[in-house]
């Protein structure tokens, strides 16, 4: 299924708002381009509450509170890590549901066991009177720094979708 940026995220605000949800972002090597996506849907103010564009290791701690030690354990890119700034959003939010994506948009930034392409996911859902579930993934994806960028947005909605679908 290829659905285009904008048909995602009016199938995710249909979702959000039928439900009463919020959503919050943590993103890092999307700089905000997940956050401009949904704003950029009219009504967005009904359900989506904020994003955090922490792109530095230290943002990622002060302002979502990510704990260093996990980013010097496994790496900014990480699942880990990335499951720590879903919560860190959850946490600092109104939001019930979150997004964090953390990753090598290139063209510089890979090592060997994390190409350029590599970004991980969370998504954080706190359902009532249940514990919040966190869901992590690996994706690598291929082409230049924008489309990197725009893949792991249409992947980062796609997978929500999914999730809010079950």
């Amino acid at each position: 299924m290829n659905q285009s940026i904008s048909s995602l995220v009016r199938t995710l605000a249909d979702l959000l708002q039928k439900s009463w949800l919020k959503i919050s972002l943590a993103e890092s090597c999307t700089g905000g381009l997940l956050a401009a996506h949904l704003t950029a849907q009219a009504g967005s103010s009904h359900w989506f509450d904020r994003g955090f564009v922490t792109y530095s290791n230290a943002a990622k701690t002060e302002s979502i509170g990510v704990p260093p030690s996990l980013i010097e354990q496994y790496g900014a890119v990480s699942e880990e890590v990335a499951k720590a700034m879903a919560q860190g959003a959850l946490n600092h939010s109104a939001a019930e549901i979150s997004i964090a994506i953390t990753g090598i948009a290139g063209p510089g930034g890979a090592t060997e066991n994390k190409p350029v392409g590599t970004v991980c996911f969370a998504w954080a859902i706190q359902k009532p009177r249940n514990p919040t579930l966190l869901i992590t993934s690996t994706q690598n994806f291929n082409g230049n720094r924008q489309e990197i960028r725009e893949q792991a947005c249409a992947f980062a909605l796609r997978e929500l979708i999914r999730q809010l679908n079950r």
